[in-house]
């Protein structure tokens, strides 16, 4: 009270011209701290309400520790029926990454003449890269062995660092890298995978990464009694592949070899269980090293042809059509035909392959001469309408969801259009396109008392705490009756013994098989290309109680007019090997 007493009296008193310019420069002294007060204030509103959140982050980065922890990536792994024992096809590696800090060398052309010969790199290249002004990262070299990281660790250069990640193993070579797929890293470092099972599986195989999130202190280290909050990584399941590893090694040791025997452009091998639906053994050719991608000259060998390539399969289809006959009692083994070897439907003519006119003949004749006009008897009794539900029922036109991807579903759009000759056509497989794991699932139904199974060649996986998830078969549909399949399996049986498929016959058992060999369209107009085939065989053995069902294609074999002349004796190769494996006993007495 007695300080504002004194100030007051000081105040009252008379001003003198000293006086009041002290009085001028308090007042003046009071409103600059007044705008400074209120300078602060709005800078303090900016900072905490409409900045917070850029502050925040630039505070977290300056004092907050988050690091990612990688999982494991889950294995490929097939079985080998000799010993029980599980091999991979795919595991896990370490791989070194070289890296550089530009901004932290003050001699980078040095630096760069040191490292170019230990990376194999250009100097002019390195140097390059070295000499950008403020660059604070440089990937210099991708996965490089040990050896090489501790010859660059021993001549101590400035501004070089080194970091290791996880990279894919592949064990076994020439052994389907197109059902296995290849992995590939994504902007954030991490593993995902391209093609075949790496793809179509990369949710399970990749697992979910960890993280560590805790406090660093000025120069970067974790500070240890600060707050942590970790999350442990779960790492990817395991892959286990339905491939028998033996019958896998000898299906693409055989459609390689046939390739280069016939010199075809590729070929496709595959083997099912057609009880269950298992894929014994997946194969094409040529293939790829998903170990060794420098190699791959054409990205389009990553496809799987198996699944991926729809193509008209020819001859191969009648079977289709006479067992659609049959299920529909539209014919018998035994019903005839009168065959004029030409057949004009829609101002079109389709002539017989052998260019003949072969008279009366039988069901089983006409599969046994794979005659086009006797497949289109079936067909024309059968009518478009009915025709196509069957198609249908036997899973063409629809993907199979074997479980790899890209899958295709083919195109039986054709039987839509107006016209017979749609329909005619289709009877012995031109004009609409299946893929030959379409094929493989349809031949299973015949050798499978008419039920068709859903393909699938993952046969279990598991999980790193404990779980497995075992694929259960599943029936797609059933087509036909068992007495239709059995009708059907006696016909192509005479179809080996009698007709074109004699090289797939294998001494002391029944093999029911039969070849088709396709035309091939054009791919720019309408048409068949003059010299180009596609040859197939699908069967399966033993025809009364079948242990596997199999296709062999080939494209363009310039060595081979005709599917029984390169498609059926690799079938025969592949399926006296499967039987002895499987140790199946004959059921003939064998040729002496």
């Amino acid at each position: 009270m007695l300080y504002w007493k004194t100030v007051n009296q000081a105040l009252a008193r008379p001003r003198s011209s000293g006086t009041k310019g002290v009085e001028a420069r308090f007042w003046v002294l009071i409103i600059a701290i007044f705008i400074i007060g209120a300078v602060v204030v709005l800078r303090l509103a900016k900072l905490q309400v409409f900045d917070h959140q850029m502050y925040e982050v630039l505070a977290s980065d300056q004092h907050d520790l988050k690091v990612k922890i990688m999982p494991n990536r889950g294995r490929i792994l097939i079985k080998d029926k000799s010993d029980g024992k599980l091999y991979p096809l795919a595991a896990n590696r370490e791989a070194w990454l070289v890296f550089a800090t530009p901004k932290a060398m003050t001699d980078p052309v040095k630096v760069a003449h040191e490292l170019a010969p230990i990376l194999n790199i250009a100097d002019v290249d390195l140097i390059a890269k070295l000499s950008v002004p403020n660059d604070q990262y440089e990937v210099l070299a991708k996965d490089i062995p040990y050896e090489t990281v501790q010859k660059i660790k021993d001549l101590q250069l400035e501004g070089v660092g080194f970091t290791v990640q996880n990279a894919r193993l592949y064990p076994e070579s020439n052994m389907g890298g197109q059902e296995v797929g290849l992995v590939t890293y994504n902007d954030q470092g991490d593993l995902v995978g391209r093609y075949g099972i790496e793809s179509s599986y990369q949710d399970v195989l990749a697992g979910r990464p960890g993280t560590l999130e805790s406090e660093k202190d000025k120069t970067g280290r974790r500070i240890i009694f600060a707050d942590q909050t970790f999350h442990e990584a779960v790492d990817g399941a395991d892959i286990i592949l339905t491939l028998d590893r033996a019958i896998q090694y000898k299906a693409c040791d055989r459609i390689r070899q046939g390739v280069i025997d016939y010199e075809a452009d590729n070929g496709t091998i595959l083997i099912m269980d057609p009880r269950t639906g298992a894929i014994m053994a997946m194969c094409s050719y040529p293939d790829f090293d998903p170990g060794n991608l420098k190699e791959v000259k054409d990205v389009g060998v990553f496809n799987n042809p198996a699944v991926f390539t729809a193509y008209e399969p020819g001859s191969v289809f009648k079977a289709i059509t006479m067992a659609s006959g049959i299920e529909a009692g539209k014919v018998n083994p035994k019903t005839t035909y009168v065959d004029t070897g030409l057949e004009k439907i829609d101002d079109h003519e389709i002539k017989n392959s052998d260019g003949k006119a072969n008279g009366v003949q039988s069901m089983q004749q006409v599969m046994e001469k794979s005659l086009n006009t006797g497949v289109i008897f079936v067909q024309r009794l059968l009518g478009k309408p009915l025709f196509k539900d069957y198609v249908k029922k036997f899973g063409f036109g629809q993907k199979t969801n074997i479980g790899l991807k890209p899958e295709a579903a083919g195109d039986i759009s054709s039987l839509e259009k107006k016209g017979d000759i749609w329909a005619a056509t289709a009877s012995f497989g031109q004009g609409i396109t299946a893929t030959p794991i379409q094929l493989l699932a349809a031949y299973g139904a015949l050798a499978n008392q008419g039920k068709m199974m859903r393909p699938y060649i993952v046969s279990e996986v598991d999980y790193p705490d404990g779980r497995h998830e075992v694929t259960k078969p599943e029936v797609m549909s059933q087509p036909v009756s068992s007495r239709a399949a059995r009708l059907m399996s006696g016909i192509l049986v005479s179809v080996v013994e009698n007709g074109h498929g004699k090289k797939a016959g294998v001494p002391g058992y029944w093999i029911a098989a039969k070849t088709g060999t396709a035309q091939v369209a054009k791919k720019n107009g309408a048409g068949y290309e003059a010299n180009e085939i596609k040859a197939t065989m699908a069967g399966y053995a033993p025809a009364d109680d079948p242990e596997f069902v199999m296709l062999v294609k080939f494209d363009n074999p310039r060595k081979a007019d005709w599917a029984e002349t390169c498609a059926a004796p690799v079938f025969g190769d592949m399926a006296a090997y499967t039987l002895q494996y499987l140790n199946v006993k004959p059921v003939r007495e064998l040729a002496r």
